[in-house]
């Protein structure tokens, strides 16, 4: 199975000017991507690697080669450095594409040393238009039950899919969260973590979990900071429109991989999410534009799960359904009460009407209306 990432049209455009850098979660295929690019073994390099990290560490590096894939070289403590010098030296000769499990763009924010040298990506999990030119309702459910992480997607298989998530989730815990910070309390985020599927979608409560813990609101603050860092978890606030009384701090919490959900409702909720983050990632990433995935909620709990912002004007408002229930109230109530010019209630049957210029339309339909890469 060919498929073709949504990022890298524009990778290969970027690479002829700049270093590119590639971040995303575990296992999200950034390194397959970033092979596509190459011709021969000799262009990767990859940190974990012996025989490459002397290399690496030399700045013996073949300019000839044309293109070379850095991978995990965040792991190194002066990676800044060196890629600078390498971009310095060779970028007339060279191009350079780096990678890296964790967070990349928490790495980069270390300095300005490589200020105007680099694009940086964020490559999601498989969404539905990268799939599926037809959008079918068969890629559909085949995304929804095995998630976006391409492996267990190809596979298909649910004792593979098991398999995978908790090796997936090991190495996020013991090995990821180790780049990033030193935690004594590991078993600790062990129970975190089987504990944030349950959360999605609704309110998350710093209050709740410390008590389940049994450590402070700030140490599960920092944990849940680190889970975000290392792309297993993202949080998404609240938009507060002017004569709203909205909700104004609390966040919703999503997974990256939304087949840990067991849930429907909230594994669909955290799967509209998904596509909609990677719509504003790829927004910000390729275009400039400044996005902004947000939820609106009042005080007296009237509620749309998602709004999508663009340099911080509402572009439009998501409402998730798992089936084809009545236009919600909310709708009508923010409809009148907001500048949001356009709102869609989204479900996962067959039936699409406008009423009152709200659009009602099954999932498949507003990805290919929206676009959503």
């Amino acid at each position: 199975m060919k498929i073709v990432r949504s990022l890298k049209k524009h990778i290969k455009k970027d690479l002829s000017t700049k270093m590119v850098l590639i971040g995303g979660p575990r296992q999200v295929g950034k390194t397959t991507l970033a092979k596509s690019f190459l011709t021969n073994a000799e262009q990767y390099l990859n940190w974990d690697d012996l025989t490459d990290r002397s290399i690496l560490k030399s700045h013996q590096i073949n300019s000839e080669l044309k293109t070379i894939v850095l991978d995990e070289i965040h792991k190194y403590a002066r990676w800044r450095t060196l890629a600078k010098g390498l971009y310095d030296k060779y970028s007339k000769k060279l191009k350079i594409l780096i990678t890296g499990s964790a967070k990349l763009d928490h790495f980069r924010k270390g300095g300005d040393s490589l200020f105007g040298r680099f694009f940086y990506y964020r490559l999601h999990p498989f969404t539905l238009a990268e799939l599926d030119s037809e959008y079918s309702v068969k890629t559909v459910n085949r995304l929804i039950d095995y998630g976006g992480f391409p492996e267990p997607y190809i596979k298909a298989d649910k004792v593979f899919h098991k398999r995978w998530q908790r090796e997936r989730l090991s190495r996020v815990v013991y090995q990821d969260l180790n780049d990033l910070s030193q935690i004594k309390e590991i078993s600790l985020i062990e129970l975190l973590v089987d504990a944030l599927p349950f959360r999605v979608g609704s309110l998350l409560s710093i209050k709740s979990l410390r008590e389940d813990l049994e450590v402070s609101p700030n140490t599960v603050s920092n944990w849940i900071n680190l889970l975000e860092k290392v792309y297993y978890c993202y949080r998404i606030g609240p938009f507060g429109p002017p004569k709203i009384r909205s909700i104004k701090k609390a966040n919703k919490l999503y997974l990256w991989d939304w087949s840990e959900i067991e849930d429907k409702g909230a594994r669909l909720e955290n799967f509209i999410a998904s596509h909609l983050l990677k719509y504003c990632h790829y927004m910000e990433d390729t275009k400039g534009d400044k996005m902004e995935l947000r939820y609106l909620r009042d005080v007296d709990g009237r509620e749309i799960d998602f709004v999508v912002l663009k340099n911080k004007k509402p572009l439009f408002a998501v409402e998730s359904k798992s089936g084809e229930s009545s236009i919600s109230k909310s709708i009508y109530y923010y409809r009148e009460r907001t500048k949001i010019p356009l709102f869609y209630q989204v479900h996962f049957g067959q039936k699409s009407y406008v009423d009152r210029n709200i659009k009602v339309l099954p999932f498949r339909k507003f990805c290919k209306l929206e676009k959503i890469p």
